[in-house]
């Protein structure tokens, strides 16, 4: 019997100080996992940090992009690379910066063996939160969501969930090329696409922890555009 890949997708920019320990920390938690790091030639060295892992790490992969180009455009132009491997089972996406805890990945991948076309680490429903942000972030995401909710009509608690594990098969009959957004508003026009393509979509709790290290990348662009997002879905898809 062949034996089915799960693939995890981490994209990166300025990570040296927290991918090291993250990509320990993948490994233990699913060995047999293989794990694409998405650089987008980071000027802090995180390439060379994957590149010298992967002595250690055979299982291991980096795919280093000429510029900074938007999370949501790593993750499209990976999927469209992936999508046509039918040795992969699964394609997760996590963030680098330890806000996912790897020790979730293995509910995750779980899950599918449920039946579920799309698994999420959500922040919003029982047993998840994110109890170290400051009110005002907090405020910002739940409000957020329940606009992105509100507006597209998807029953999904946490449509900005960076934390979520897509079928492979389900990835390779939605229409990518829908998904315009370059930044984290691609986050809930990948779960609406899935919703629309009649995907069995399951929300597992977990704490999404404060990042280890650099900075984050919360701009008001990324406001902006997840405010226009909703509504760009509402009218497309």
């Amino acid at each position: 019997m062949r034996i089915m890949r799960d693939v995890i997708v981490i994209p990166t920019y300025n990570e040296r100080e927290s991918i090291a320990g993250l990509l320990e920390a993948v490994f233990a938690a699913v060995p047999a996992a293989h794990v694409l790091v998405i650089d987008d030639s980071s000027p802090d060295g995180t390439a060379k940090i994957v590149v010298d892992l992967r002595m250690r790490y055979p299982q291991l992969d980096l795919l280093v992009r000429p510029k900074k180009s938007g999370l949501g455009s790593a993750y499209i132009e990976t999927f469209k690379r992936l999508v046509g491997d039918d040795t992969i089972r699964t394609i997760t996406t996590m963030d680098a910066d330890w806000s996912h805890n790897p020790a979730y990945l293995p509910r995750l991948f779980g899950e599918h063996d449920n039946g579920y076309d799309v698994v999420i680490g959500s922040r919003y429903i029982a047993g998840g939160g994110v109890p170290r942000w400051e009110a005002w972030r907090r405020f910002l995401s739940f409000g957020g969501n329940m606009y992105a909710r509100l507006v597209t009509g998807a029953p999904i608690r946490d449509l900005t969930a960076g934390f979520v594990s897509f079928r492979r098969q389900l990835l390779a009959r939605m229409d990518l090329d829908r998904i315009s957004s370059e930044g984290y508003a691609y986050t809930i026009e990948s779960k609406c696409l899935a919703h629309r393509a009649g995907a069995r979509i399951k929300e597992i709790p977990i704490i999404f922890e404060e990042r280890r290290g650099g900075e984050s990348k919360l701009s008001r662009h990324i406001i902006r555009e997840g405010i226009m997002a909703p509504l760009r879905i509402r009218l497309r898809f």
